[in-house]
């Protein structure tokens, strides 16, 4: 470890080590989008999206199950998530011949939910966020589990981490990347990776409006918690913000933008109708802000938009996606 996070060789070490369970996911020239955008902008996306579990939560999951001990493993894992971290872990925990018993809210998308019991994990629904911790520390303390953090600690970061390398060595020389943000794990990692590699381009996060805890934790200078999630995208619905993934975050990221739901929703029905990419409201996250907060900023930039996941069952797609022609 560096003093601020993951050292680029350790970073390359554990994608080395993933290999065989995690996907190189592919990047793709957005042209739908640099038309919208014009000015001879160039956008390349990082499709995390298909990534196995769905999302990029497998890699820190894996990267922090591979840090346990025998002993730990044997005990098992848990976890708490609306429903793309538990799926990570439960599949991580397979991968590691553990066991995962994960907690999620109880509003969680059946899919999510299913998906999970397919990796073989014991699943307990809780009423919200707050809650779910709750229970998973108390399984953590009456069973001995390991409790696997959805967005905290180095491990995540060394994950999430493997994403920034990627890109570097798939996207050559950008300007700006845009990167969505829940508790900071993905965003840290990446950005912790991209300025040991490319410190001259310009990282910036995306949080929706009703879950912007990253936002109030900068103007803090501390991390903060916010009293309730309040948008469609749940995946980036972290209720607080935590010291490491927070440090990360501050050092390293540039800028932090706000997208509310309606542009997450117009977004989602962009993807989908210019890209026939059906993803979730917090994979359309970096795609907002492109067509909306930044679109003046950078035009006629190299841009490079992370889309992170995809675990969204065709009945909540269709309900929450916007598929308008006011996208221009």
């Amino acid at each position: 470890m560096t003093e601020s996070g993951p050292h680029i060789d350790e970073i390359r070490a554990l994608r080395d080590a993933l290999m065989e369970d995690v996907l190189q996911t592919p990047v793709l020239r957005a042209w739908a989008l640099e038309r919208v955008i014009g000015g001879n902008t160039r956008v390349t996306a990082k499709l995390e999206f298909l990534q196995r579990t769905g999302t990029f939560k497998a890699r820190g999951a894996l990267a922090t199950l591979r840090s346990l001990s025998a002993e730990e493993l044997a005990r098992g894992v848990t976890a708490v998530s609306a429903g793309n971290h538990a799926i990570a872990t439960a599949f991580a925990a397979r991968a590691m011949e553990s066991s995962a018993k994960v907690v999620m809210i109880r509003s969680a998308s059946p899919a999510r939910i299913e998906s999970c019991r397919d990796y073989g994990a014991e699943v307990v629904l809780a009423d919200d966020v707050h809650q779910a911790f709750e229970v998973a520390k108390r399984i953590e303390r009456e069973e001995g589990r390991y409790f696997v953090h959805p967005f905290e600690g180095p491990g995540v970061a060394l994950g999430t981490g493997t994403v920034g390398l990627e890109i570097c060595e798939q996207a050559g020389e950008f300007d700006a990347l845009v990167v969505p943000v829940g508790g900071g794990g993905l965003i840290g990692g990446i950005a912790n990776t991209v300025k040991q590699l490319r410190p001259d381009s310009t990282i910036i996060g995306v949080e929706p409006e009703g879950a912007d805890t990253m936002r109030r934790s900068f103007d803090a200078g501390e991390p903060r918690s916010i009293e309730r999630v309040a948008t469609i995208a749940d995946s980036l619905g972290a209720p607080f913000a935590l010291p490491y993934s927070f440090a990360l975050t501050r050092q390293n990221v540039d800028e932090l933008v706000l997208v509310d739901d309606t542009q997450l929703s117009r977004s989602m029905g962009f993807l989908f109708r210019a890209m026939k990419f059906a993803v979730e409201p917090a994979c359309a996250a970096s795609t907002a802000a492109l067509l909306w907060p930044l679109r003046e900023q950078l035009r006629g930039k190299h841009v490079v938009l992370v889309m992170c996941g995809s675990n969204i069952d065709w009945a909540t797609f269709e309900s929450q996606a916007e598929f308008d022609d006011g996208v221009n």
